[in-house]
């Protein structure tokens, strides 16, 4: 009998700590935040790419501070995620300025223009990195000709960057031998010899070209200054930047163009909600750049700059908020 007391008493102990502590966590849960929307779906790019990589951790972010639903979606990246916005089948979205211009604008691959996006930041700057191997003698844009050039996926940042860039240097798709590759398929084609050189644009370094640079004679095609002049004449959202001397294991700075990117949400989400999406999304710089080395460029103080869209008034308030 005094066996089946204690035992009893125990399972008391036990129950009354685990309602205690479903008490604590349902009392810390009701604390916490809300958002107006349930699901936060975040349209990102290829599987290996450092939009993917970074939403992902971004969406966990949002999980741990508001208990939403919030994923990701793996797509062909900045065009598709303009037209997955257009659609209303996500909430949030990464892609490449030059992009979100065309969209807003209805200009290239959209018929008419996007007016339900709005911007919360310019992120860090996509370096277009043409990259070929050393024995091919391809040292500039224009020795393309004649080629089998990877693209990037039809109709991504990929290619409409790329395109705008041979054109600028009087060269079409007629001139060469196209084939549509994400990153991961372009860095294939290289290493087995199918492609002669392959555009990949992205934060750097880029997970592709690395594993592809352990394994391959790999060469980064100079893009420079003075050729790009005129083309970021006509169009401003282009930089001349270069990649640094040993992301690829190159000896050397290697001049190129660059393209900011932008974190955009849909006009209709409340204001409540993309104040905190955005609040949370600077607050987590440090874990997003444990997930990648591109957040080093993401900062609070150069958001602004550079914007193509209109800020949608929760990542205004929010500004305004962390100016006072």
């Amino acid at each position: 009998m005094k066996t089946k007391s204690l035992l009893s008493g125990v399972m008391a102990l036990v129950l009354a700590g685990g309602l205690a502590a479903c008490s604590s966590e349902q009392a810390e849960d009701d604390q916490r935040e809300r958002l107006d929307a349930r699901l936060i779906t975040i349209a990102t790019g290829g599987a290996s790419g450092p939009y993917n990589i970074i939403a992902t951790n971004l969406a966990e972010q949002y999980n741990q501070a508001y208990g939403v639903n919030a994923r990701t979606q793996t797509t062909g990246a900045s065009v598709e995620n303009m037209n997955l916005l257009a659609g209303n089948r996500v909430e949030m979205a990464f892609l490449m300025s030059d992009v979100l211009s065309y969209g807003i604008n209805g200009e290239n691959s959209f018929a008419a223009p996007i007016e339900n996006v709005r911007q919360i930041a310019a992120l860090y700057p996509n370096y277009v990195q043409v990259v070929t191997s050393q024995r091919s003698g391809i040292e500039t844009l224009d020795d393309l000709r004649g080629k089998r050039v990877a693209v990037g996926a039809q109709n991504s940042g990929v290619e409409v960057s790329a395109r705008t860039l041979l054109n600028g240097h009087g060269i079409t798709y007629n001139d060469l031998r196209v084939d549509y590759l994400g990153y991961a398929e372009a860095a294939d084609g290289l290493r087995a010899g199918r492609i002669d050189a392959a555009f990949l644009t992205s934060g750097i370094p880029n997970a592709s070209l690395m594993e592809l640079a352990q394994s391959f004679d790999l060469k980064l095609v100079t893009i420079t200054p003075e050729r790009l002049s005129p083309i970021i004449a006509d169009r401003p959202y282009f930089v001349a930047l270069e990649i640094p001397a040993n992301t690829y294991g190159n000896a050397e700075p290697i001049p190129t163009a660059a393209i900011m990117n932008a974190l955009v949400v849909r006009e209709d989400l409340s204001e409540n909600d993309v104040y905190r999406l955005t609040r949370t999304f600077f607050e987590s710089l440090p874990q997003l750049l444990s997930a990648h080395q591109a957040v080093r460029d993401v900062s609070l103080e150069r958001a602004q700059q550079g914007l193509v869209a209109p800020l949608h008034p929760g990542a205004q308030r929010y500004y305004d908020e962390v100016a006072q």
